[in-house]
C-alpha cells in the first residue's frame, strides 16, 4: 500500500497515531497526535521525538519503540501475519495525561516502519488509583474496627480502673504504631492530672507524674470542654525532642474523667480514621471506668450493710439471751400468781367468762399472761433465726405419716376458727407417701402458716390446707390457702422480711412481731425446700415444696 493511502486512512482516526522509521524519524502524525505533541503534522515530519518532547518522555518513547523494532523485525515476521502489540507501561504527557501504546510494523513503499496508536488511560488510571486508595482505607477501617472490638471486649469484662487503662493504652499503641502513649485520671477538686499508665518504646517514663491543670490552660481548657487536640512541639523537649502529640479526653455523659495522649515523630499525624478510633476507645474507657467505680462503691456499701447487719444480729442475739431468763422468771411468777388467785378468787371460773363479764383481776391477769407469752415467743423466734443464720439449727430426720399427723396439728386451730366464723379444712390424697424430714421444723412451718391464715382471714371465709406429691420430682407440696384477703404485689415481695407486717391487713387486731414468715422461710430453706406466695382473686396461697426424703446432715 502506498504512503498516501496509509496517511489518508490514519487521518480519520480519533486517537493519536504516528508512523516512524527505525532511525526514529517521524514520517507521519495524524491531527490527534499533532495536538498531543503541541505541533502541526507538517512540523513533526522528518523529526525525532527528542526534538520536541521533554527529554525523560522522549527517552522512554524511544526506548519502547527501539525494543519493538528489535523484537518484531520484519525480517523475522511478515507484515501480513504480524499482530498488534500493546505496551503496558504508560507514557506520561504534559498535564499528567497517561497513554498506553499499540504498535505494529508495516511495509510502506519497501520500507519497514512502525505505526503506534496511543490510547489515553488518564481517567482509567485515576479510577484505579481511587480504587486502590479505597481498598486501603477499607482495610485500615476494618483493622481499626477489629482493634476497637478487641479493646471494648477486654475493658468491658474488667472492673479494675488501672487494668482498663493499661489494656486500652497497649492496644492503641500497638495498633497505631506510636512511639509513646500515656493515660491520666483527673482530680477535679484538686485540679490535678495523674499519669497512671504509659506505653513507651524509647521515650522517658512519665508514670506517676502529676500535672497542675491551671499551669497548662491551653491544653486542659480544651480537654475539660470535651475537645481533642493535635499539635507539634515548637521547641525540642529535653527528653522527647520535637514530637507530634494527640490528646483526647476520657469523658462520659457526666464529666471528664481523664485523658489519653499519643506521642510520635514530629512529621507523623493521626488520620481521621485514627482519631475516630481513639475517640471511640476513650468513650469505652469512660463507660468502663464509671462502671468500675459504681461497682467499687456498691461493694463498699454492701460491706457496710453486712457490717451493720452483723451488728444488728449480734445486738438482737445478745438482747434475746439477756431477756430470756427474766421473762422466763416472769412466766413462773405469773403461774404461781395464778394458783394463788385461783385459791382466793376462783380465777379459772372468771377467765372462763366472756371478757366483758370478767372481773378486773381476771382481765389484768389475762393481759399479763398474753403479753408474757408474746415476749417469750418473740425471744424464741429471734434465737431460732440466729441459729438458722449460723447453720446451728438441729435437724432430726424421721418418717412422718401425714394422714395421722397433719389433721392433729390443724385440729388445734379449729376452736379459734369456729369462734371467728372461719371454715377450716384439710385435704390429703390417699396415695400420699410418707415424708422423711425434721418433724419439729415442719410442724413449726405449718403452724405458723395456719396461724397467719387465721389471723388475717375475715369472718365467713375459709382456710384450706392440702398436700400433694410429685413422684417424678420426688417432692411434696403443702398449700395453705385462705380467702377474703389479697396481698398486693409490692407487699408480696416483702412478706418474708424480718419485722415486716402487711399494713392494715389484720381484721382481728392481734398484732405480731413480723418474724413469723421470716422464720418460716429460713426453716423451709433449712429443710432443702422453697416457699412462695401467690395472691389474686380475693385469696392468698402460701406454697411450700419439700423433698420427700431430706438429705441427712
Amino acid at each position: 500500500m502506498g504512503s498516501v493511502a496509509v496517511f489518508e486512512l490514519l487521518g480519520v482516526i480519533a486517537q493519536p497515531v504516528y508512523i516512524k522509521s527505525s532511525a526514529h524519524q517521524w514520517l507521519y502524525a495524524n491531527k490527534a497526535a499533532a495536538n498531543l505533541m503541541g505541533l502541526t503534522s507538517e512540523a513533526l515530519a522528518g523529526r525525532s521525538e527528542s526534538d520536541f518532547l521533554p527529554q525523560p518522555l522522549a527517552r522512554e518513547l524511544t526506548a519502547q519503540d527501539s525494543d519493538f523494532f528489535a523484537t518484531q523485525s520484519a525480517a523475522h515476521q511478515s507484515a501480513e501475519s504480524q499482530e498488534w502489540q500493546s505496551e503496558q507501561s504508560p507514557l506520561i504527557f504534559e498535564g499528567d495525561r497517561r497513554f498506553t501504546s499499540r504498535r505494529k510494523l508495516i511495509e510502506i513503499e519497501g520500507q519497514t516502519v512502525l505505526i503506534n496508536t496511543l490510547q489515553e488511560i488518564t481517567a482509567l488510571t485515576l479510577v484505579q488509583q481511587q480504587n486502590r486508595t479505597l481498598k486501603q482505607q477499607l482495610k485500615t477501617a476494618l483493622l481499626l474496627e477489629s482493634t476497637l472490638k478487641r479493646i471494648t471486649d477486654r475493658v468491658r469484662d474488667s472492673l479494675d480502673e488501672e487494668e482498663i487503662l493499661r489494656i486500652s493504652l497497649q492496644e492503641l499503641g500497638e495498633a497505631l504504631n506510636v512511639r509513646a502513649a500515656n493515660t491520666a485520671l483527673y482530680d477535679l477538686e484538686q485540679g490535678t492530672s495523674t499519669v497512671y499508665h504509659e506505653y513507651s518504646a524509647d521515650l522517658a517514663p512519665m508514670r506517676g507524674r502529676v500535672s497542675q491543670m491551671e499551669a497548662y490552660p491551653e491544653v486542659y481548657d480544651q480537654l475539660l470542654a470535651g475537645q481533642y487536640l493535635q499539635f507539634c512541639s515548637i521547641f525540642p523537649n529535653p527528653e522527647r525532642g520535637r514530637v507530634s502529640m494527640f490528646a483526647a479526653p476520657i469523658l462520659d455523659d457526666q464529666d471528664v474523667l481523664g485523658d489519653l495522649w499519643l506521642i510520635n515523630d514530629m512529621d507523623h499525624g493521626l488520620s481521621e480514621l485514627d482519631i475516630r478510633l481513639v475517640q471511640q476507645v476513650t468513650n469505652q474507657c469512660a463507660i468502663a471506668i464509671r462502671q468500675a467505680r459504681l461497682y467499687k462503691e456498691s461493694q463498699s456499701q454492701v460491706r457496710e450493710l453486712e457490717r451493720l447487719n452483723t451488728l444488728k444480729d449480734d445486738f438482737l442475739s445478745t438482747v434475746s439471751h439477756e431477756l430470756r431468763t427474766p421473762v422466763t422468771s416472769m412466766r413462773v411468777a405469773l403461774q404461781l400468781l395464778g394458783v394463788t388467785l385461783n385459791q382466793g378468787y376462783n380465777l379459772d371460773a372468771e377467765l372462763a367468762k366472756p371478757q366483758l363479764e370478767q372481773s378486773k383481776i381476771a382481765r389484768y391477769y389475762r393481759i399479763l399472761q398474753e403479753e408474757c407469752e408474746r415476749e417469750i415467743s418473740l425471744i424464741n423466734d429471734l434465737l431460732d433465726l440466729q441459729r438458722l443464720d449460723v447453720g446451728n439449727h438441729p435437724m432430726n430426720l424421721q418418717p412422718i405419716d401425714l394422714h395421722s399427723w397433719l389433721p392433729n396439728v390443724i385440729s388445734g386451730f379449729k376452736p379459734r376458727a369456729s369462734s371467728r366464723g372461719q371454715t377450716l379444712s384439710v385435704t390429703l390424697p390417699a396415695d400420699l407417701p410418707k415424708l422423711v424430714s425434721d418433724l419439729a421444723s415442719i410442724e413449726r412451718v405449718l403452724t405458723e402458716l395456719v396461724n397467719n391464715a387465721c389471723k388475717y382471714t375475715p369472718p365467713n371465709h375459709s382456710i384450706h390446707i392440702s398436700a400433694t406429691s410429685d413422684p417424678a420430682q420426688n417432692t411434696l407440696r403443702f398449700n395453705v390457702i385462705n380467702t377474703g384477703v389479697e396481698i398486693a404485689e409490692p407487699e408480696r415481695q416483702r412478706v418474708f422480711d424480718k419485722f415486716y407486717r402487711v399494713p392494715s391487713a389484720d381484721p382481728w387486731k392481734q398484732g405480731g412481731t413480723g418474724l413469723g414468715l421470716a422464720l418460716v422461710q429460713k426453716l423451709v430453706s433449712h429443710l432443702e425446700g422453697h416457699i412462695e406466695v401467690e395472691s389474686s382473686h380475693n385469696q392468698t396461697a402460701f406454697i411450700v415444696e419439700l423433698p420427700i426424703e431430706a438429705t441427712p446432715r
